[in-house]
This record gives structure tokens, sequence and C-alpha cells, in this order.
């Protein structure tokens, strides 16, 4: 038994035994995410339109995700994810999960929320409820998923589905690392809250580190819809 157990475990770890890392850096030129006013229609009437900006604590890196575009193993096991819904507005702006990963949405706030998204990647309508109450969504499909509130229309927040648990985030001076990765040829994207997407392919090593570089803005970024 013992025999015949080993080689297929050596199989299903040949994968990883021949892996490489990826490692880069995202150069972002100039701010890419813009003010916006809103007018909140749930406001005391006679109320003023409101000048929001992104949160000064986020940088455009924090609104950047790197990720490999293909189906891989998955090396971690399927989990749930928080977005907190606090003094209204989301907790994070940006999250970044595996498909197959489900997103809790606490409302943390003595008021009522919503949470609703008509993108393609997934459509739902989470309803109203108040405080100490959550609702939970499953998502399976990759893509960008927009978040709003039907009460509160200064809120809005995204999650990124990316199809396996290959991604990273940049560091604040702009670098990031995929490590681990199967050796192979991939596309690899990067995705920006604000921009959209940008790719370009790579050579991952049986061992040792690609490079790869992405520089933002550039006329071929394509903005995202719903």
């Amino acid at each position: 038994m013992g025999g015949i157990a080993f080689p297929i475990l050596l199989s299903l770890l040949a994968p990883f035994l021949e892996a490489g890392d990826i490692e880069g850096r995202v150069v972002i030129t100039r701010a890419l995410t813009k003010k916006r006013v809103v007018v909140d229609l749930y406001a005391p009437r006679g109320g003023a339109s409101a000048t929001l900006t992104a949160p000064e604590d986020l940088s455009e890196w924090d609104r950047t995700v790197v990720f490999v575009d293909a189906t891989l193993p998955s090396t971690k096991v399927t989990r749930t994810e928080r977005m907190n819904q606090k003094n209204r507005r989301f907790e994070r702006e940006v999250l970044v999960i595996p498909a197959g990963d489900s997103v809790t949405f606490p409302n943390g706030d003595p008021i009522f929320h919503n949470v609703f998204s008509l993108s393609k990647a997934k459509s739902f309508d989470l309803g109203y409820y108040p405080q100490g109450q959550t609702r939970t969504v499953r998502f399976e499909k990759p893509g960008p998923v927009q978040l709003f509130c039907h009460i509160h229309t200064n809120m809005n927040a995204a999650i990124l589905v990316v199809p396996n648990s290959f991604f990273a985030q940049p560091s604040p001076n702009g670098e990031f690392r995929i490590t681990n990765v199967p050796a192979g040829h991939y596309t690899l994207r990067l995705w920006h809250k604000s921009a959209g997407y940008m790719r370009q392919t790579i050579d991952v090593p049986v061992s040792g580190t690609v490079n790869a570089h992405f520089s933002l803005p550039l006329a071929t970024v394509k903005s995202i819809g719903p």
C-alpha cells in the first residue's frame, strides 16, 4: 500500500516541486483615482452635495493587484473573508480573493446598510440590515465585483476575484512578489480599481525568479465596467 501511495503523493506534489517566483515593480506616474462629487439622496432635505475623495490612508498601489491568469492547483483551502461596513464606508476599498472563497459583510454602524453589485462576475443585493447583522456571499467566477450601498451613495469598494492563489498587492514602493508558482508559460495580469487591466506574458522557471514590471497609466489600459 505504501509503495502505491508514495507515487500518487509525488504526482500531486509535482507541480510545486518545479516552481519559481515572480517579482517586479509597478510604477505609477500619476494619480489614477479622481475626486467625485456625489449627491446623497438620503441626506436631510436641503443638504449640500459632498465632494468625496479616496481615503487618504490608501495609495494607488493599495488599489492594485498582480495575479497569474491561469487554472492552477490551489495552495490554500477555501475561506471566508470580511468586508466590514464602518463609519459609512467599506473598511477595505479593494479586497482580493481566489475564486471559490466567500465574503461576509458585517454592519458595524448604528444604522441600516445595504450591499449590492451589478457586476458580471457576481450580481447580488443583500437587502437592508441593521448593526450587528451580516450577510455572506460566495464568489465562484473570476473578475472584478464593484460594491455599493443603496442607502449611502458615497460607499463603494471592489472585490477582485482571481482564478487561483498566486497573486500579490504591491508594497508602498510598488514592489511585489508571488512565490512558488508552478513552472510554465503564463499571462500575468495587473488590475487597478480605476484604470482596469494590463497584461504581459512570462515564463516561470523550474527554480529561481522571473522579473516583471508594469507602468501606469498607459493609453492601452482599458477601463472596467460593472
